[in-house]
C-alpha cells in the first residue's frame, strides 16, 4: 500500500508517521500468538514484549528520519506531570493500543503516531493492524481512510447517535458516576460500544461509523493521533467541559463527536466533569 499523501507541508512528516506504524505493526503481526513476558504496569494494565518491541521498531523509524526531534511514548517510563505545550516538536507513540485485545486475541489493535509541533498537532495516522486499515490526517488538509478522503457522519439527532466509550479498567472509586451516565445514555441514543481501543474508536467516529465517543483516564499516547482525525474528519474534541485545543489529550478527558451531538453528548458528561481516572 503506497504512503498517502495530503498536498501538505507536513506529508514528509506523515510519511514517517506512516512507516513507523507499519515497522511497528509488522512486528505485532509476526508476534501474534507469542507474547512472551508479560508485565503488569498496573492494575489491569499490560505490557508485553511485543509492545516494547513495536515500540522499538517505531522509534528507530523516526530517529532515523528527525534525530532531532522528541519522542513521547508509551512504554518507557515517562514523566508522570508531562507539559502539554512544547518548543519544537514531538512525536506521540502508542506502539499498541489495545494491547489485552492482542493478548486475548480479540480484535481490535492498532498503532498510533502523531507529530505535534509547539501547541498544536500537525500530523497523525491510526493503523487498525487487525484490519489493515490505514487512517491518516494532516492539520488543515483533512482526513484519509486507506488514501481516499473521509469524514465524520451527519447524525444530528442524539437518539439516532452510536457512541464508543472506554469503561474503567484500572481504578474504580468513580464506577458509579460512570454506570449512572452509562444508564443515562443506553435509552437516549441507539447504543454505546466499547471495543477496548480509544485510538480505533476514534478512528472510527473520524471516518462516520461512530457518532460520539467519550472516556477518562486516557494518557497523550491513547489519543494523540485520533484526536487530529477527528478535527480533520470534520469533528471535535473536547474534555468534558468543553476545552478544546491540546486540553483532552494532557486533562485525561476526551469527549469527540462529530461535532453535531457534541452538545448533548457534553449535557450527558456533566457529572462526570471532576473525574479523571
Amino acid at each position: 500500500m503506497e504512503i498517502p499523501t495530503h498536498d501538505s507541508p507536513h506529508d514528509e512528516a506523515l510519511t514517517t508517521a506512516v512507516r513507523a506504524a507499519r515497522r511497528a505493526a509488522a512486528v505485532i503481526r509476526e508476534r501474534t500468538g507469542t507474547l512472551g513476558n508479560v508485565r503488569a504496569k498496573g492494575r489491569n494494565d499490560f505490557v508485553t514484549e511485543v509492545d516494547e518491541a513495536a515500540q522499538a521498531a517505531a522509534l528507530d523509524t523516526i530517529r532515523d528520519a528527525h534525530p532531532g526531534d522528541e519522542i513521547l511514548a508509551e512504554e518507557g517510563g515517562g514523566p508522570a506531570s508531562i507539559p502539554a505545550s512544547i518548543e519544537g516538536r514531538r512525536w506521540i507513540v502508542d506502539p499498541l493500543d489495545g494491547t489485552t485485545n492482542f493478548m486475548h486475541q480479540v480484535p481490535p489493535y492498532a498503532v498510533s503516531v502523531a507529530l505535534q509541533e509547539g501547541d498544536a498537532l500537525v500530523a497523525g495516522t491510526v493503523l487498525d493492524v487487525s484490519h489493515d486499515e490505514l487512517f491518516t490526517a494532516v492539520a488543515g488538509h483533512g482526513l484519509q481512510r486507506n488514501g481516499r478522503p473521509a469524514g465524520t457522519s451527519e447524525t444530528d439527532a442524539f437518539d439516532e447517535a452510536l457512541l464508543a466509550t472506554g469503561f474503567p479498567y484500572r481504578r474504580f472509586e468513580h464506577t458509579e458516576v460512570y454506570l449512572d451516565v452509562l444508564a443515562d445514555l443506553l435509552p437516549a441514543t441507539r447504543g454505546v460500544r466499547r471495543h477496548g481501543s480509544a485510538a480505533i474508536d476514534l478512528a472510527w467516529l473520524a471516518c462516520g461509523r461512530f457518532d460520539g465517543f467519550f472516556e477518562t483516564g486516557l494518557r497523550p499516547w491513547d489519543v494523540a493521533a485520533g484526536v487530529l482525525l477527528v478535527r480533520e474528519g470534520g469533528g471535535r474534541v473536547t474534555d468534558y467541559r468543553d476545552t478544546a485545543g491540546l486540553t483532552p489529550l494532557f486533562d485525561q478527558q476526551v469527549c469527540a463527536t462529530n461535532g453535531r451531538v457534541h452538545p448533548p453528548l457534553l449535557d450527558h458528561l456533566s457529572t462526570m466533569a471532576d473525574v479523571r481516572l
